[in-house]
């Protein structure tokens, strides 16, 4: 089935970028560009899997198992829980760019691969915000904190995140599709079979700015200012590092995310002007790796590079090994009870020749 340029480019999520696999109208340099772009972005997809799998799988293991259960926990526990769901599945998507935009993986896997990256968007951007929240009233307003920080309000918390999340990545399951493009597979968007074609694609655009970032955003930005504000108007003291930290928590969500959503707003103008054809084409899969990379980055800066959490880590570590020590020591202890008797046997036979 062979569809035109002005179609692909009305769908979303780096297929434009995909389309160059299957014209024939690039010129050489254009290739060269877009070969450069595309090893480039795969680089950062692994880089996100393999710095996001180990690093959110000892949050949820630490977090989850290991440590008594509150509020701080409950919330870090969540955010890691939504980072690894997604970087398990996105060697589906490094295997989609490395076949050069070829989805050997069927219609429901394209739906729910999507849904899972759009789950994890919002799931971990409402999370990062509902943590510098509480990092605030926790801080600022220490009664109202006591009085209403329980862990059964914060479950109550949690579960409003995740169906909020869940609403607002359910329209991925009903658009995304699948269609043979010059023998290649592509998971894409699927508007056309629809009306109001342009509507829908620029409101879908628009929820995942305003929803996933511009006001997740704002309320970051606002309560760490008010926050680092009204500790120095108290003269209460705050540690350099501990503000680096927040900066660096802040300044992390717009590296990662400020790229990708304004490549998709700009996406949008190919509706009506194709002339940044090429600047999408590259700019959209980095800023597509760039959102990825977000996933391995929260465990490193909300938790990894905590004083806390580095010394419950090592105590953790040592108690396991102690305990690994122990059950060597032990079995080898029951190993030698268990030759003894055969050993005994052996002498006496030698003995006895």
């Amino acid at each position: 089935m062979e569809v035109s340029k002005e179609m692909l480019f009305e769908e979303l999520d780096n297929y434009s970028y995909a389309l160059e696999y299957y014209s024939q109208e690039s010129d050489t340099e254009e290739k060269v560009y877009l070969g450069i772009v595309h090893w480039i972005s795969l680089l950062l997809y692994a880089l996100a899997f393999v710095l996001g799998i180990p690093g959110n799988a000892i949050v949820i293991w630490f977090m989850g198992f290991k440590w008594k259960k509150t509020v701080t926990t409950l919330w870090f526990l969540n955010l890691a829980v939504a980072d690894f769901i997604f970087v398990l599945f996105l060697p589906l998507y490094i295997s989609y760019v490395a076949l050069s935009f070829h989805w050997p993986f069927g219609l429901w896997l394209c739906k729910v691969n999507s849904f899972i990256a759009q789950l994890n968007m919002f799931s971990s951007v409402f999370f990062l915000t509902v943590i510098s929240l509480d990092r605030y009233i926790h801080l600022i307003h220490p009664g109202l904190s006591h009085r209403h920080r329980t862990l059964k309000s914060s479950l109550v918390v949690v579960i409003f995140v995740w169906l909020l999340a869940f609403l607002l990545g359910g329209p991925t399951l009903y658009f995304r599709d699948t269609m043979e493009v010059n023998n290649h597979i592509i998971c894409y968007n699927n508007f056309r079979e629809h009306e109001l074609t342009l509507m829908r694609h620029h409101v879908l655009t628009w929820v995942k700015f305003l929803f996933g970032y511009l006001f997740p955003l704002l309320t970051m930005s606002s309560c760490y200012l008010c926050l680092i504000f009204k500790m120095k108007k108290r003269n209460i003291l705050i540690s350099s590092k501990h503000l680096w930290m927040i900066l660096s928590v802040v300044i992390a969500f717009m590296v990662c995310w400020t790229p990708f959503h304004l490549f998709s707003i700009w996406e949008l103008s190919i509706h009506h002007n194709s002339s940044f054809q090429n600047v999408l084409q590259g700019g959209i899969p980095l800023s597509t790796g760039l959102a990825f990379l977000n996933s391995c980055l929260n465990p490193i800066l909300y938790v990894l590079i905590s004083k806390k959490f580095q010394a419950h880590f090592r105590a953790s570590v040592a108690e396991v090994l102690k305990r690994s020590l122990w059950e060597a020591s032990c079995s080898g202890t029951v190993s030698e009870q268990l030759r003894s008797p055969e050993t005994k046997s052996l002498s006496l036979l030698e003995t006895a020749q």
